[in-house]
This record gives C-alpha cells, structure tokens and sequence, in this order.
C-alpha cells in the first residue's frame, strides 16, 4: 500500500503524541510499514489503550515492539462479557507491570449511554460496578486514567469525585487524573474535568465543519488542558470519511491511523489561532503532564 502524507511541515515537522490508538484493531494490522509511517510524520509516540482482558497482552506487546506506550483496561463496550473476576485480575497485571515504563494509564475505562444495549437499568448498573472498580485501581496503583465519555460526563464526574474523595472544588494531584477521551460535553462539564486536573483529547471529530460546539471548545479549551488523538482505527477526520450513500455508491470508508494526527493537529492550530508546530509543542507538553510516565524518545 502507498501512503498518503497527510501534512508536511517544512523542514524538520513538528512532534505529535497520539494519546489513543487501538493499533491492535484487526483494520490496522495488514498495513505494512504503517509504524515507520507514523514516526516519519512526526508522531513521535501513541498510547494504545486496552479494551477487555483479552487484549491486555496485545497492546503491550505492540507497545514495546514499536516503542509506544500502553494503558490498561476494561472499556464499557466491553462490559456485557466481562467477568467481575477480570477486576481482580486487573490488579494483577497492575501490580505486575508496576516497574514497567511503557505503562501509562488504567483504561480504557468509563460510562457509555450512547448504545442502547447498554441504557437497561442492569447494564447501567453494571458499567457503574467496572467504572468505579477501576477507578480504585487506579488510585491504588496511583495511575491517571483514560476515559471513555459519552453521554455520561456528569455520572462520570460524581464517581470521580466519590472515589476518589475529592471535597466541592478540589482537583487531583498533577498527574494523577488523566484523559477525558473523544470529549464532546458542554463547556460548563469540560470546566468540570479541567477543574479536576484532567486534559480533554480532540482527534477526528473536530475536522468536521458542522462540528461547531466541538470546534469552539477546541478554539477556547485553557490551553494548558488540550491534548490530541486519533482513536485509530475508529473517529476517521473529514478528509477519510465517507457518507453512507458514498459507502453504497462504492466508495471505501479510509482508514484512520495515526499519521493523520498532524493534519487533525493543523486544524485545530487553525481554529485556535496558533502556529502548528506552537500547538504540536502544547499537546506534546500536556500530555507529558497528564500521563508522566510517557517519555519521548
């Protein structure tokens, strides 16, 4: 396959962190040389988050084959087959990987109210019991966590400040909160997880022109709170996407990877007035600060 460069930067490009990409996703594993593709446009580093107990091996291997780095984690898509065993065994490979540097975060881990199968009472429920399991993990193991956020940011919020025993208006230590990922709350709830020392992670979505409330949270986010991922292979930018009636015409939806974060990073130094190596400079410092075990190389 011949790769696209999405953005060149004269002279040497700016470096990116891609703060969550499923590399191990079945789409992206026939792409040959997509890991050297992804350094070459100046990504220096992605986070490959964890889904389910099964794939916990998965994303550390690639993460120490490639040099990245890896979070852990039961995802609330993955809830309905979990086992409340996966908890215990969570702690295990935790406290297995203690020493391991690659390890950066519990996740991918939250509340999902967006897919119906999951809004039953029993289902609510039960993403509320791996929600909070793993949010006392991660206190245990003082990790920052990534979290899945949709249509659920205020009962994500609640279980945040009650397990973690935060007062009215106290925030976390720096760098111990972590990613709200794909964030597209409103501005009163992205105040609510700045306050509580989280950064919010802008990818794809936010190249979409009718995207506005996206696009103005991105344009007016505290700049020391925004950092940027792709979600590879999942949330493809404008440029990939393709509609449905595109799809039955016969044209192939694109793949998102990585190497799209500088094209996605372009766009939001665009919508926030700043030169993009200014911005890739920005992202790349909040989310050293976010997750302070992720080292550049």
């Amino acid at each position: 396959m011949t790769y696209r460069t999405p953005y060149s930067a004269t002279g040497f490009p700016p470096v990116w962190i891609d703060t969550h990409a499923h590399l191990d996703a079945s789409e992206l594993a026939h792409l040959p040389a997509l890991h050297r593709h992804i350094r070459q446009q100046g990504v220096a580093l992605c986070v490959l988050p964890a889904v389910e107990a099964s794939n916990w091996h998965a994303v550390q291997t690639l993460a120490h084959a490639h040099g990245d780095a890896y979070a852990l984690g039961i995802h609330p898509l993955y809830v309905p087959q979990a086992d409340e065993g996966d908890v215990e065994r969570l702690d295990a490979e935790l406290t297995r990987c203690a020493g391991d540097a690659r390890l950066v975060a519990v996740g991918e881990i939250g509340l999902d109210f967006f897919v119906p199968a999951l809004c039953t009472p029993a289902m609510r429920e039960r993403q509320q019991f791996f929600y909070r399991a793993q949010l006392r993990l991660a206190r245990k193991h003082r990790l920052p966590v990534l979290l899945h956020v949709r249509k659920s940011a205020d009962l994500l919020l609640k279980h945040l400040r009650e397990v973690w025993g935060l007062a009215a208006g106290q925030a976390l230590p720096e760098g111990c909160a972590g990613i709200a990922h794909a964030f597209n709350g409103s501005d009163a709830q992205a105040a609510a997880f700045v306050a509580l020392g989280f950064r919010l992670g802008f990818g794809g979505a936010v190249t979409f022109d009718a995207a506005s409330r996206l696009r103005h949270l991105a344009a007016s986010l505290p700049a020391h709170a925004l950092v940027l991922e792709t979600d590879a292979p999942d949330i493809p930018p404008q440029w990939l996407y393709a509609t449905a009636a595109q799809r039955a015409g016969g044209q192939a939806q694109g793949i998102n990877t990585p190497a799209e974060l500088p094209r996605i990073g372009a766009v939001v130094a665009g919508l926030r007035g700043v030169g993009v190596a200014d911005l890739a400079a920005l992202t790349t410092a909040n989310a050293l600060a976010a997750l302070p075990r992720l080292h550049v190389p």
